[in-house]
């Protein structure tokens, strides 16, 4: 079981943040996310798309926030515990509480749920035996591309996130691909004109191959996955022989157990208080798209000074009877350290 001061819930723009934030009052925190890599519904769904009310960033992408936002908080140390969705919170008789998933065990003096919408789950193709291939040959996020060097590999999908990880299998390279095919059902890809035009050039050189229609079936021999039996909009039936199958068609919000765990809520949001972003549980706060309170406004630079607020509010139950000095970042003595910066000299 592992004990902390913190547990974030959420590993988005605003769940990283609170790290930060926690971090400026010397509180360790411990990050838990049900996807396999920091970034939420930043990374997953505008990872490319431009944003630009982040302030004092022009113009900035979910990749390049996330990848910011990473950086930022690397001098505190942050425990990330990726792949796993909390299933169990109950408050003990000391006051902390005990948090479950599926793989680890939490005993936190103050919980930060920063769960955006809810845990993003992939949309997944409905073919009977098709989950059994889950993490051996059948996967749902981009960045596990590096398993499928060497093989043939069927990308299901038609947007941006497909089309480019299709671009990225084709190679050249040492993870490329033996062949790549991509898979939607319509004749039109939703991704740039750039990203496009890269893959029709492989198209035309033979490294990759489009096709329209849908998987229905799938081929098993010993146990593996050999082929995927693709109807095509006339409904004729085809086999296409795979060692892997990448299924990228979008992830669907869910709020699972977190509604299960009597905090008060409205339309499956958490309320709280706009003075500690409190939930209706002591101890518990809930910042960012998760939360809701009159004159709520879901963005990421709102989020942002919720953890602030919630930081400082948990600070008091942390450090009981101390005060908590506000501090700005061009003067805290913890954070030069940490940077190896040292503190301008007063003249």
């Amino acid at each position: 079981m592992i004990q902390t001061d913190a547990l974030v819930i959420g590993a988005g723009p605003v769940g990283l943040f609170q790290v930060f934030q926690l971090g400026l009052l010397d509180i360790k925190a411990h990050v838990v996310d049900s996807l396999p890599h920091p970034g939420g519904q930043c990374a997953e769904l505008y990872a490319d798309k431009p944003i630009y009310d982040i302030p004092g960033t022009p113009r900035t992408t979910g990749r390049e926030l996330v990848a910011s936002l990473l950086q930022q908080i690397k001098p505190f140390g942050a425990s990330f515990h990726l792949c796993q969705e909390v299933s169990t919170l109950a408050q003990q008789d000391d006051g902390r509480f005990l948090v479950e998933t599926s793989r680890t065990s939490f005993l936190a003096k103050t919980i930060f749920i920063a769960a955006g919408v809810g845990s993003f789950q992939p949309k997944r193709l409905k073919i009977a035996g098709l989950d059994s291939f889950e993490g051996s040959q059948l996967f749902h996020h981009a960045d596990e591309s590096a398993r499928f060097a060497g093989k043939n590999v069927l990308v299901v999908g038609g947007d941006e996130a497909a089309v480019d990880s299709a671009i990225r299998l084709a190679g050249p390279g040492p993870q490329q691909s033996k062949s790549v095919t991509l898979l939607h059902r319509r004749d039109v890809l939703q991704a740039s004109a750039e990203v496009l035009a890269h893959f029709g050039a492989l198209r035309e050189s033979g490294a990759a191959s489009f096709q329209v229609g849908q998987v229905t079936d799938i081929t098993t021999e010993d146990g593996k996955l050999t082929a995927a039996r693709i109807t095509d909009v006339d409904g004729n039936t085809t086999a296409l022989p795979v060692d892997c199958m990448l299924v990228l068609l979008g992830l669907s919000p869910r709020l699972g157990p977190l509604s299960q765990w009597g905090l008060a809520m409205e339309r499956k949001q958490l309320q709280v208080d706009t003075e500690k972003f409190s939930t209706s549980i002591p101890g518990i706060f809930a910042v960012g798209d998760i939360n809701t309170y009159p004159g709520k406004k879901k963005l990421i630079l709102c989020g942002f000074h919720e953890c602030t607020l919630a930081a400082y509010a948990a600070a008091e139950i942390i450090f009981p009877g101390q005060k908590i000095p506000f501090q700005y970042t061009t003067t805290s003595p913890k954070l030069h350290k940490l940077l190896g910066v040292e503190l301008p000299r007063a003249d």
